[in-house]
C-alpha cells in the first residue's frame, strides 16, 4: 500500500462515523480498530521508506495504542530504530514482534539482518535458520544468502558454500550469491568454476569494486588482457578511492 493510499484509508476509517449522527463509531468495533491500526502501520512504513523515521514513529505508536501486542507495528518500529542506530530499542521491538508471531519468516530474516549488523553472528545464524524453515516464504533465496554470509563470518566456508548453492537453486539470478560463489571458488583455486559464476554474476548483477577486482584477477589468470584492462579501467573510474583499487594497483607492479 502506498503512503497516499494509507492516508486515504486512515481518513476514511476515522471519519466514517461523521457521515451520520446515528452511525456507529468505527473505532468502537473490532473491524474498525483493525483497519485503523493497519492504516497507521502502512503510514509509518511509508514514512520509513521515504527516510523520515521521525515521522514514522507517531502513526506506529498510535497503532500500538490500538493494539499493544501487534507484531507488525513492533516489527516496523524495530526497523525504524535499526535505521536510527538505536540497537537496544530495535532489539526490544524485534523480540516483541516475535513473541506474537514466532515463526514469521519476514521478521526473523529482518531480525537476523539486524543481528548480523551488530556482529552477533551466532544469534543471526539461528534466526536465519528459523526463517529458512518456512518453505513458502517468497524471499527464501535471500535467507539462504544471509545464512551463507553469516557462515563465512563464523569461519565455516564449506557450510557457507552449501547455503549459497541452496540460494541459487531457489533463485539462479541471486546476484550476490553468484559473486560470493565466484569469490570462494577463486580463493579455492577452482578458477574454471569461479569464472563461470562470475560470468553469471556479470549478466545479472551490477558491478562493484569487489567484483571488478575479482574480474581483473580472473581475466589475468585466463590471459584475457582486453578484459583485464577494461575491468581495471572501470575500477579506476568508478572506485578510485577504494581498498580494491589500491589492491589492483599493487597487483599491476
Amino acid at each position: 500500500m502506498t503512503l497516499r493510499a494509507a492516508l486515504l484509508l486512515l481518513s476514511a476509517t476515522l471519519l466514517a462515523g461523521c457521515v451520520s449522527s446515528k452511525a456507529v463509531d468505527p473505532m468502537r468495533t473490532e473491524q474498525g480498530r483493525k483497519e485503523a491500526r493497519d492504516a497507521y502501520i502502512q503510514l509509518g512504513l511509508g514514512y520509513l521508506k521515504q527516510g523520515q523515521t521521525d515521522r514514522a514513529k507517531a502513526p506506529l505508536s498510535k497503532a500500538l495504542a490500538l493494539d499493544a501486542s501487534d507484531a507488525d507495528a513492533h516489527a516496523a518500529l524495530a526497523l525504524v530504530f535499526q535505521t536510527e542506530l538505536e540497537p537496544d530499542l530495535a532489539d526490544q521491538h524485534y523480540r516483541k514482534a516475535l513473541a506474537q508471531r514466532p515463526g514469521d519468516a519476514r521478521v526473523l530474516n529482518n531480525y537476523g539482518s539486524f543481528l548480523f549488523e551488530q556482529r552477533r553472528y551466532p544469534d543471526a545464524y539461528e534466526r536465519f535458520q528459523q526463517a529458512a524453515a518456512d518453505t513458502m516464504y517468497p524471499e527464501r533465496s535471500r535467507v539462504y544468502l544471509n545464512l551463507g554470509l553469516t557462515a563465512l563470518k563464523l569461519g565455516q566456508r564449506d557450510l557457507a558454500k552449501g547455503h549459497l548453492e541452496k540460494s541459487l537453486r531457489i533463485n539462479s539470478q541471486q546476484s550476490q550469491a553468484l559473486l560470493e560463489m565466484a569469490m570462494l571458488d577463486f580463493e579455492g583455486r577452482d578458477y574454471v568454476s569461479a569464472r563461470s559464476y562470475y560470468a553469471s554474476f556479470s549478466r545479472v548483477g551490477g558491478q562493484n569494486a569487489r567484483s571488478l577486482l575479482l574480474g581483473t584477477r580472473l581475466a589475468k589468470i585466463f590471459d584475457d588482457r582486453d578484459q583485464a584492462a577494461t575491468l581495471g579501467l572501470q575500477l579506476k573510474r568508478h572506485y578510485p578511492g577504494t581498498p580494491e583499487y589500491q589492491q589492483y594497483l599493487s597487483e599491476q607492479r
